[in-house]
């Protein structure tokens, strides 16, 4: 319930007084390409209930009708903006939405698209799926430059699901055992500092 709250609070905030940036965001994004301004996708949340992620449109439209569903270093379906809003992350400032609903929260799991959750051992899928899954956590700050990663491989869906999945799940596990406010609080200052540098 204090987690809610807290996650509820700030989202709040961060919607009204982000309001310009996210206004001004949305306006590069139509000048750039046409299609609308958010990506919207299926995400598995709490529980396994699925709900549409909000985030800022980085693809060409109908992007995943022709490539995979993560994306593999310089992927040429990424737009000129989209480019740079994943650099900085920019693109996920829209999941504030998603935190506002009750969907996500702003620090836990990074919820992932069905065809992966599949992919969970049903221990670690019960684990993980126990809380919202959140904007930022541990893992994504370690695999912050995921899609050169995968850029790298020859086969980037199986290295994601046989090399990356199984290290991020781990870290998913650690956080909901050890989850607190004060650990929400490190993880939100730790992100913007990566972000900076």
């Amino acid at each position: 319930m204090i987690k809610r709250i807290f996650d509820f609070s700030l989202s709040t905030l961060g919607l009204i007084f982000l309001a310009p940036v996210l206004i001004y965001l949305s306006v590069l994004i139509k000048l750039d390409s046409q299609g609308p301004i958010f990506f919207r996708q299926v995400r598995v949340g709490l529980k396994g209930k699925t709900f549409r992620i909000h985030k800022f449109r980085t693809m060409s439209v109908d992007a995943e009708v022709h490539g995979l569903q993560i994306t593999v270093g310089a992927d040429v379906r990424v737009t000129r903006v989209g480019r740079w809003l994943r650099k900085y992350k920019l693109d996920e400032l829209p999941q504030l939405i998603d935190v506002w609903l009750g969907h996500m929260s702003l620090v836990g799991p990074r919820p992932e698209v069905p065809r992966y959750v599949a992919c969970y051992p049903e221990d670690v899928r019960d684990v993980v799926l126990s809380v919202r899954p959140g904007i930022t956590d541990e893992a994504s700050i370690e695999f912050k430059d995921e899609s050169e990663i995968l850029g790298v491989s020859t086969d980037p869906d199986r290295t994601y699901i046989e090399t990356v999945l199984p290290i991020k799940l781990r870290y998913y596990v650690n956080y909901v055992r050890s989850r607190s406010i004060l650990g929400d609080i490190y993880l939100i200052f730790k992100t913007i500092k990566v972000l900076i540098r």
